[in-house]
C-alpha cells in the first residue's frame, strides 16, 4: 500500500473518530441526561428515602407545572443552568412517583394565556436588567380536590433546599388536612399590629415555615380550654398564664395531647416587661419563664436565673469597637451535641441558642428525660443578672471556669406523669364534661427547650425582601428541629429525613479550635496587662500619699520611675497580643496550605497511581488469552 493511500485511510479514519465522538456525545446526552455521580459527603443531590415515601403515598394524581420563561431568559446562563437542574429534580420525582406525579413545561410568554395562568396561581414575574420581560421561575401544583400549592420563585441561591421545597409541596398536595397545632405564645411571634411602630408586624419565620405544614392556630394567652380538634401545643415563653390556663394544658397532656415547650431564663425577644409575680420588676426576671408547676409535678426543672456558657460552642458576634468577639452566651451546637439516634436531630448540623438555660431531673421524679441537645465540656452555669446591663460579651468570660459537665438543652419528657393539680380543677376551670385526670392515661410525650430565642429569626434564618416577595435562608436547623419534633409529636416523619439534608455548610472546625485557644490566650495576657495596670495605679497612689509637699501636680523621680517602667512592659505586653494574633493567623494559613496542597497535588497522583496499578493488573491477563 503507497504511502498516499495511507494517509488518504489516514485521514478517513479521523474523520470517522470525529464522526463517532459527535454521534456519541449526542447519543450521551440523550441517553444519560440527568444522570449524576453524587459524591458529596452528605449525599446531597441523591432523592432522600423521605422524599420516596412522601412520592409513593400519593393516593390521587397530583400535577406539577414548572413555569420558566425560557425565551425572556436566553442571554441569563445562570438561570438557565438552574433550571435545567430544577428539570432534572422533577423528573426524577415523576420518575419516583410511579406516574402519579405529572410535570409539564410552560412558558409564560408576554400577554399569552400562559402568562395569566401563572398569574392566577399566584408566581410573580421578576424583572432583571439585562431582560425587557418579567421572567417566572416558579412551580405550582394542583390536586384532585382542587387544591393548589406554589413555589413563588426558585432561588437560584437555595439549590440545596430544592429537593425539600419541592417534597414539601407535594406532600401538602396529597394531604390537603393539615394538623391543627395550638399556638401559645407570649411574645410577637405571629403576624399582627404592632402598637409602638403603628405598623403591620411580620410573623417569624418559623411561623411563616409552620403554616405551609399546619394549620396553625393562636391560642388566646387566658385560655381556660383547648378545643378539641388541636392535636399538638406549641407552647412559647409561658408568663404569667391563669390557673385556667395551666389546668387546660395539663389536662390536655394527660389526655394524650403532644406539646412542645420553650421557656427562657432571657429571651431576648421580650421586652422585659414583668409579669405578676415578678419582684424583680423586669430586670431580668420579667425576661425569664419557666413554667414551674407543670415541670415540677413532673420532676423537671429549668434554671431561671442563670444561662449555660460554652467557650467551645460560643458564637463569634460584633463587639463594641466593631471587632469579632465570641459570646459563650451565644451558641452553635454541631452535630457532636444532638442525639443521633432521635429521629428528631438525628442529620442535623446545626442549632443555634441565645442564652439558653439547663434542664434537670429530679432524683424522685415520675418524668424519663431524654437529652436531644447538649452543651459541650467546656461549659458552666452564668448568672443572668448581668445581661440586663452588658454591652461587651467579652464581659461574660471575666471569671467564667467551665466545670466539665454537658448541660442539657433541649431533651424529650416521657412517661406516666401526675398532674400539677392534684386537688383537682381550679376555681373558672373549664372542664368541657371531660372528668379530671389525677395521672396521665398513658405515655405522654413533650419535647422541651430551655430558650424561647431559638425561634427567633437572628439565630437561624436571613430574611430578605426579593422583589416583592419574602425569600427566607437559613443558616442554621433551628427551623428543622422544629418542624421534626412537631412531625414527630404528631405522628408523621416523611419529611424529617429531607429537611436534616438542607443546611449543607460545614464548619472549620479545627480553624475553631485554633480561634478559641488563641482568644483564650489572648484574653490571659490581655488580663495580665489589666492587672498590672491596676497595680502601677495603686502604686502611685500610695506614692502620691506618701508626699509631704502639697505639690501634686509634679511628679517625684520615684514615681516617674514606676509610671516609665509601666509604660516599657504596657509596650512588651502588646507586642505579646500581637505576636498572639500573628500565630493564630499563620497556624491558619499553614492549615490552609496543607490542605490546598492535599487537594490539588495528592488527590490526582493517588488517582494516577490507581490508575497505572490498574492497567499493570489488566496487561498480564491480555498477553496470556
Amino acid at each position: 500500500m503507497s504511502s498516499a493511500t495511507r494517509s488518504a485511510f489516514g485521514r478517513l479514519g479521523l474523520v470517522a473518530l470525529a464522526v463517532m465522538f459527535v454521534v456519541a456525545v449526542s447519543l450521551a446526552n440523550v441517553i444519560l441526561r440527568g444522570a449524576r455521580l453524587d459524591l458529596t459527603e452528605n449525599r446531597l443531590y441523591t432523592l432522600a428515602p423521605g422524599t420516596g415515601k412522601v412520592l409513593g403515598n400519593i393516593a390521587e394524581p397530583i400535577n406539577l407545572y414548572f413555569f420558566f420563561s425560557d425565551k425572556a431568559t436566553a442571554d441569563i446562563p445562570y438561570l438557565r443552568a438552574y433550571a435545567d437542574r430544577v428539570r432534572d429534580m422533577l423528573r426524577e420525582f415523576a420518575q419516583a412517583s410511579g406516574g402519579r406525579l405529572r410535570v409539564t413545561e410552560i412558558d409564560p410568554v408576554p400577554f399569552s394565556d400562559e402568562e395569566d395562568r401563572a398569574t392566577q396561581f399566584g408566581l410573580q414575574g421578576i424583572r432583571l436588567e439585562n431582560s425587557p420581560d418579567p421572567i417566572f421561575m416558579g412551580v405550582a401544583g394542583a390536586n384532585s380536590v382542587g387544591d393548589d400549592e406554589v413555589i413563588a420563585f426558585l432561588d437560584p441561591t437555595k439549590e440545596a433546599f430544592l429537593e425539600y421545597d419541592l417534597a414539601k409541596l407535594v406532600y401538602s398536595l396529597a394531604n390537603p388536612k393539615r394538623p391543627v397545632v395550638g399556638l401559645l405564645s407570649s411574645l410577637p411571634i405571629s403576624a399582627g399590629f404592632d402598637p409602638m411602630t403603628q405598623q403591620v408586624r411580620q410573623p417569624w419565620a418559623i411561623v411563616a415555615q409552620l403554616r405551609q405544614l399546619f394549620d396553625v392556630r393562636q391560642l388566646d394567652q387566658g385560655a381556660a380550654s383547648i378545643a378539641d380538634d388541636v392535636q399538638v401545643l406549641m407552647i412559647v415563653h409561658p408568663k404569667g398564664l391563669s390557673e385556667q390556663t395551666l389546668y387546660a394544658v395539663d389536662q390536655f397532656i394527660l389526655r394524650g395531647g403532644r406539646a412542645m415547650i420553650f421557656v427562657d431564663p432571657w429571651a431576648e425577644a421580650d421586652p422585659g416587661a414583668p409579669d405578676p409575680g415578678d419582684p424583680t420588676g423586669g430586670m431580668g426576671g420579667g425576661r425569664s419563664s419557666e413554667l414551674p408547676r407543670l415541670l415540677g409535678a413532673w420532676g423537671v426543672s429549668v434554671t431561671a436565673d442563670q444561662f449555660v456558657g460554652d467557650d467551645r460552642y460560643a458564637l463569634q458576634v460584633v463587639g463594641p469597637d466593631q471587632r469579632p468577639v465570641r459570646d459563650i452566651g451565644l451558641i452553635g451546637v454541631p452535630a457532636e451535641g444532638l442525639d443521633q439516634e432521635d429521629v428528631v436531630t438525628a442529620g442535623l448540623g446545626l442549632l443555634n441558642f441565645g442564652y439558653a438555660g439547663a434542664i434537670t431531673r429530679g432524683e424522685k421524679a415520675a418524668a424519663t428525660l431524654v437529652p436531644l441537645v447538649r452543651s459541650s465540656d467546656l461549659a458552666a452555669p452564668v448568672g443572668t443578672a448581668a445581661l440586663g446591663f452588658l454591652r461587651d460579651p467579652q464581659m461574660l468570660r471575666e471569671g467564667f471556669e467551665p466545670d466539665g459537665t454537658r448541660y442539657t438543652l433541649a431533651a424529650r419528657i416521657t412517661g406516666k406523669l401526675p398532674s400539677a393539680f392534684p386537688q383537682g380543677a381550679p376555681a373558672g376551670a373549664a372542664s368541657g364534661g371531660k372528668p379530671h385526670l389525677a395521672e396521665a392515661a398513658g405515655p405522654v410525650n413533650v419535647v422541651l427547650v430551655a430558650d424561647a430565642d431559638f425561634l427567633s429569626d437572628r439565630l437561624w434564618v436571613q430574611t430578605q425582601n426579593f422583589f416583592g416577595q419574602r425569600l427566607s435562608n437559613a443558616f442554621a436547623n433551628n427551623g428543622d428541629f422544629v418542624v421534626n419534633a412537631l412531625d414527630n409529636l404528631l405522628g408523621s416523619s416523611d419529611l424529617i429525613g429531607i429537611r436534616g439534608r438542607a443546611a449543607f455548610t460545614r464548619p472549620f472546625t479545627r480553624v475553631q479550635e485554633l480561634r478559641r485557644v488563641a482568644e483564650d490566650r489572648f484574653r490571659v495576657t490581655e488580663d495580665r496587662l489589666k492587672q498590672e495596670l491596676s497595680d502601677t495605679e495603686e502604686k502611685l497612689t500610695q506614692l502620691q500619699a506618701r508626699r509631704e509637699d502639697r505639690d501634686t501636680m509634679i511628679l517625684t523621680p520615684e514615681q516617674e520611675q514606676e509610671l516609665e517602667r509601666f509604660r516599657d512592659r504596657r509596650v512588651e505586653i502588646r507586642r505579646e497580643l500581637r505576636q498572639v494574633q500573628r500565630n493564630l493567623d499563620q497556624e491558619i494559613e499553614t492549615l490552609g496550605n496543607w490542605l490546598k496542597a492535599i487537594n490539588i497535588g495528592l488527590v490526582p497522583l493517588l488517582i494516577s497511581v490507581a490508575g497505572i496499578v490498574l492497567v499493570l493488573m489488566r496487561r498480564p491477563g491480555r498477553r496470556g488469552s
